[in-house]
């Protein structure tokens, strides 16, 4: 219940005029960063997300020229994705936002507690979370 309303509380306060993007392009977009040369379909997986949805978001981001995608010459069926360097840089602004959300919310926590909470949450989220989370 509490991460629930910790989780609402940042989604709320991500609005695309603070951010720069809406959470499901930063999500992939970190995605991408962590994971080099991502087939399209693993990625789609990894983030729990269908299909269709992935085609959706990867053309916007391909519009925005945040990502390239081009067949895997292994395999012409799949499709390779990578961040560009706008990419990169939009998602990095977005992060920097994303920070000063956090420390809105957890303004009310010290330094030390701010780090015995963030080593609980990748503790226990360590096994939910794709390679690179």
């Amino acid at each position: 219940m509490l991460l629930t309303r910790l989780a609402r509380a940042v989604f709320l306060r991500s609005s695309v005029d603070l951010v720069g993007m809406n959470l499901k392009n930063m999500v992939v977009l970190a995605y991408l960063r962590d994971h080099p040369s991502a087939a399209q379909q693993v990625m789609t997986e990894d983030l729990s997300m269908d299909s269709n949805t992935g085609v959706l978001v990867l053309n916007d981001l391909e519009d925005l020229e945040y990502v390239e995608r081009r067949r895997d010459p292994s395999d012409r069926r799949r499709h390779i994705v990578d961040i560009t360097e706008p990419g990169l840089e939009a998602l990095e602004r977005a992060e920097a936002a994303q920070g000063s959300i956090e420390d809105e919310i957890l303004g009310g926590l010290s330094a030390s507690e701010r780090a015995t909470f963030r080593r609980l949450l990748v503790k226990a989220l360590e096994d939910h979370l794709p390679t690179g989370g």
